[in-house]
């Protein structure tokens, strides 16, 4: 099943004193590539909730925010060599240039630093790391929820694209049936043109031409593009992580019709080529986003 990898979830949980709510969102990557934004105070659980986002994605930037809201008094910290080094500063800096004025409270408190919510991990009880787990897993399902959405719409643009891909096929290989005859007879023409319409071996003609349609056969090059879309559509089906897959069949596809359009010189297997060449490149674009 395809699932796309841009995507927005939420989740929240409460407490008896406290609640959490988190927001992720998903953007295409060709890795896993985890960003958190948490508080300090449950600073010590970032690497439980980045597994717990590894368990759920498997690529994709993630952007993952949680908010903590406490109901009971925080603890705080004051950074007193911090504090002490911005007075002496202070001092330093009045003293040189014989400037007036004190320091005030309120200055002091809006030093960057100054005070902190204590980082000390048995402030966290269980209640609360249950209550971020379970927000963040809501979330999680709330994306898996949107990803999913909208993967079944890139399938269907991609199903789309294919059968566009597969009208081409017949065509191509109604012309190349004719290719013999034609160089056949072009053979003929020109050979006439030479010996000036003496009588010419129709039996050399017709060697010279299995020759030259030999050169440009693309019967192999038919059958692999009918291979390659059942495989894709097999995998568009399957359970695991098909985006990397996809990308390389469509990358097999792509040589395919570079080689169609190489090796004939014909007009309608060229254009059809050509009609083929396009939407693979669009479906490149737009499996970029499939996980």
């Amino acid at each position: 099943m395809i699932r796309s990898m841009t995507g927005f979830g939420q989740g929240s949980a409460e407490g008896q004193d406290f609640k959490v709510r988190a927001d992720v969102r998903t953007v295409n990557n060709r890795f896993l590539d985890i960003h958190l934004r948490i508080p300090q105070e449950i600073s010590s659980l970032e690497i439980p909730l980045k597994k717990q986002v590894q368990a759920a994605l498997g690529r994709g930037r993630v952007d993952l925010t949680v908010a903590v809201e406490q109901m009971r008094r925080a603890e705080f910290v004051l950074n007193r060599p911090l504090v002490s080094g911005y007075l002496t500063a202070l001092a330093d800096l009045k003293s040189e240039f014989g400037l007036d004025g004190t320091p005030s409270l309120e200055l002091v408190a809006k030093l960057p630093g100054a005070v902190q919510v204590s980082q000390d991990s048995s402030n966290l009880n269980d209640s609360l790391i249950a209550g971020v787990s379970t927000a963040v897993g809501r979330a999680l399902t709330s994306l898996a929820e949107m990803r999913l959405a909208e993967g079944r719409q890139l399938a269907a643009e991609l199903g789309a694209r294919l059968n566009a891909i597969a009208e081409q096929l017949p065509c191509i290989e109604s012309e190349a049936s004719k290719l013999p005859a034609v160089y056949r007879e072009r053979l003929s023409r020109r050979m006439q043109e030479i010996q000036g319409g003496l009588q010419l071996d129709e039996g050399r003609i017709a060697q010279e031409a299995v020759m030259l349609a030999d050169r440009s056969d693309i019967s192999e090059e038919i059958a692999r593009l009918k291979s390659h879309i059942i495989q894709l559509r097999e995998v568009m089906n399957g359970e695991s992580e098909v985006g990397k897959r996809l990308d390389f069949i469509l990358q097999e596809m792509n040589r395919e019709a570079n080689t169609i359009l190489s090796k004939s010189n014909d007009l309608a297997i060229a254009d059809a080529a050509i009609v083929i060449k396009t939407e693979v490149e669009k479906l490149r674009e737009q499996v970029q986003n499939v996980e």
